[in-house]
């Protein structure tokens, strides 16, 4: 597991999995003063696991208000039987204590 691209993909055993430009709905106020965060990704700053659960931290702008920065540990997805699933896009994603992975 591993960023790709200058921060553009996580990749999963060499297979690009999840991207920047997404909407990514958080529950994270350390970021903005929102009550939930319409984060838009930029960039992948870390990647990490913490048990099944694939977290990354990442550089974005909420849409809402204009705040930007770097996101605590948020989920992106887990590992079930060796393979790799993505969250749900529709997931109001909440910041966890994952270690430097």
């Amino acid at each position: 597991m591993r960023v790709l691209d200058d921060g553009a993909w996580i990749s999963v055993d060499d297979d690009r999995k999840v991207r920047v430009s997404e909407l990514w709905r958080l529950d994270a106020s350390d970021l903005c003063d929102c009550a939930l965060t319409d984060l838009v990704v930029e960039n992948f700053q870390a990647v990490g696991v913490d048990g099944s659960t694939v977290e990354a931290r990442v550089y974005g702008q909420c849409i809402a208000c204009g705040e930007d920065g770097t996101t605590g540990w948020i989920p992106v997805g887990r590992v079930h039987g060796g393979s790799f699933a993505e969250i749900d896009r529709d997931a109001v994603r909440r910041p966890t204590d994952c270690s430097d992975g």
